[in-house]
This record gives structure tokens, C-alpha cells and sequence, in this order.
């Protein structure tokens, strides 16, 4: 189903609680001169995520701030699928981290996990973060962006930049995190290029079919 494309000035609601992932979708945005609002600014309560696929969850999370405010709503859920772990984390990526939130634990369980499993060499350590974004209208119709990207769980955590799994996190083809990256290589996104992190490979499909060229 199609939904209209976004010019400057549109408003958009970002269907987001968390910090990290409101800044991102903002470094994202930036070029493009629409009017972003959170969820969280909004005050609008957090849906309970019942989802088992980041794609139930990311439709939960977009159709009730879209129903919540009228306007069109976007969101992400996200995640650490670890191949070691049969894709663990996975959809409870942000639970594992328990409440409140702490991913220091969170790398350090996924870490335990991994030694359990004598996953110890890179090989056995794949990973992937993937992304799935779901732009919905107040009227129910929504369309689904996916983004993902490989590397390796590595120990101990590397780089304070980013959030979440970033600092254990080795995208492949790089010696370095995540948590190692500035935000303009970790995206590394602009019309035309496929981006690097999970996010902006989902964005440049979401930006190719809804931002007003």
C-alpha cells in the first residue's frame, strides 16, 4: 500500500521511547527539513511489544502513535541476532537488558551465553543487527523498510560511542566496533549510497520511496 511522500515541513512522528535510537533517526533525518516529534515528547504511553518478529513489534509500535496523534508515525524495532545463540537476542534484544535498561549486563549475558556455547573464535562468532522500520498512517494502511548488517561479536567491549550492543558489535569488513564509529561512518548514508549500520540500510529503502526527491 502506498503512503504518501514526505516534503519539508511535514510532521512526522518518530514512534520511539529510546534516546539512542531518537538520535539516530535525527542524524538521519537532518538533510531533509521535516518537522520530527517522539513518541516520548508526545507523552504517549509505550506499547507493550508482543510481537515475535521485529516486524509485528515495528507495526505495534507505528500504528498506535499514528492512531494515538492523526499523523504519519515511524518506527524501528531493532536487534542482535547471534548465530551461536540460534539468533538470540534476537526480538528480546532490549529485554536482555533488563529494567531498568542496562547493556552493560546485556553484553556481558550475551558474552556468557556465547562462552557456554565454547563459541570462541571469530567463525563462531557471526552476528547480525537488523532493522525493520514501519511507516503507518492514521488510517491504518503501512509499508515496511528491512536493513541488515554481518559481523562479529567480539570481547571485551570496544568505544563508548553509539548505544546498546555497539561496543561488542564488529560490522564485517572493519577492525573496529560500533562503538568504536562517529555517527557519519557508522551510518555513512546519503542519497544514492546504502549506508553501513542496519538502520540506514532501512532508511535509504524508506528514503527512496517516501521522501519527496
Amino acid at each position: 500500500m502506498s503512503i504518501p511522500r514526505l516534503a519539508p515541513g511535514d510532521r512526522l512522528v518518530l514512534a520511539t521511547h529510546n534516546a539512542g535510537k531518537l538520535k539516530e533517526f535525527q542524524e538521519l533525518f537532518a538533510p531533509f527539513g521535516l518537522d520530527l516529534v517522539s513518541a516520548g515528547q508526545l507523552g504517549l504511553p509505550e506499547p507493550e511489544e508482543t510481537g515475535t518478529t521485529f516486524a509485528e513489534n515495528a507495526r505495534l509500535k507505528a500504528h498506535a502513535a499514528a492512531q494515538a496523534t492523526g499523523m504519519l508515525a515511524l518506527s524501528d524495532d531493532s536487534g542482535l541476532c547471534v548465530d551461536a545463540l540460534n539468533g538470540d537476542p534476537g526480538v528480546y534484544t532490549a529485554d536482555w537488558a533488563g529494567v531498568p535498561r542496562n547493556f552493560d549486563h546485556a553484553m556481558k549475558r550475551v558474552e556468557d551465553a556465547l562462552q557456554a556455547a565454547n563459541a570462541t573464535e571469530p567463525g563462531q562468532r557471526t552476528a547480525s543487527f537488523n532493522a525493520t522500520m514501519c511507516l503507518a498512517h492514521p488510517d491504518g494502511r503501512d509499508v515496511l523498510y528491512v536493513g541488515k548488517v554481518e559481523g562479529v561479536m567480539v570481547w571485551p567491549p570496544r568505544g563508548t560511542i553509539g548505544h546498546g550492543y555497539d561496543p561488542v558489535f564488529m560490522p564485517k569488513g572493519y577492525d573496529i566496533t560500533f562503538g568504536q564509529m562517529p555517527a557519519d561512518m557508522k551510518h555513512s548514508w546519503a542519497p544514492g549510497k546504502r549506508g553501513l549500520s542496519h538502520r540506514a540500510r532501512a532508511f535509504d529503502q524508506f528514503f527512496e520511496a517516501q521522501i519527496e526527491k
